[in-house]
């Protein structure tokens, strides 16, 4: 996730916020050590789930917690797990419109090279433009606005410590297991970039986060 999030004055829902993003991190430092992928996933899956309905930063609006399970997702899928080598590019920025807040800048910073016999498409990895910088990698695919959110899901984001780093041999991991659904998808009050079309893969990818 980005700069989703309600602006609040400081007090203690900016505590609250804090505690969030920390845990978002700690959740991803734990998946990253795990060497199990299948019961890594299970982890983050539980997690989440507790988090969306216990925290009280969830981005669940407070009327759709009670009797709030677990995020629907679809089946682990092995073969949808992938380590990618990075392609560099010279492109221009894109401006990602976040509403009330104005905009986010990210550049392209390369392509992957390693998806397209699955998923016949690479994706565009952004950077971040701004204080830290960081990765960022949006996508949708032929399920998003059906079985999947509209505005697609993400992969990485690296300002709150969503991804699951590198393989043995520097590449990047990109595990669709793990996709999730931006905040704006659960609540209206939340704002996000959405993924831009040059990250629409042509087929289903039923791995990740389903419709909300």
């Amino acid at each position: 996730m980005l700069d989703d999030t309600p602006r609040t004055e400081f007090g203690p829902d900016a505590y609250a916020l804090a505690d969030w993003r920390r845990r978002i991190n700690d959740l991803y430092a734990e998946v990253r050590a795990m060497n199990d992928p299948k019961a890594s996933w299970m982890h983050w899956h539980q997690v989440r789930s507790e988090l969306f309905r216990d925290h009280p930063m969830s981005p669940l609006p407070e009327s759709s917690r009670k009797g709030f399970d677990k995020i629907d997702v679809f089946p682990h899928d092995p073969d949808l797990r992938f380590a990618v080598d990075l392609q560099p590019v010279d492109a221009d920025t894109l401006a990602f419109n976040l509403g009330r807040d104005g905009s986010m800048s990210a550049r392209p910073l390369a392509t992957t090279v390693g998806l397209t016999c699955a998923l016949n498409a690479e994706l565009t990895v952004y950077w971040i433009e701004g204080y830290g910088g960081g990765l960022f990698i949006p996508f949708k695919d032929a399920l998003s606005g059906s079985e999947t959110y509209g505005g697609g899901r993400y992969l990485v984001d690296a300002i709150k410590g969503s991804d699951l780093g590198l393989d043995d041999e520097g590449r990047l991991i990109l595990d669709f297991n793990f996709a999730y659904n931006p905040s704006c998808s659960l609540n209206p009050e939340y704002i996000c970039p959405l993924a831009p079309e040059e990250n629409r893969l042509p087929v289903a990818v039923r791995a990740g986060e389903c419709t909300p």
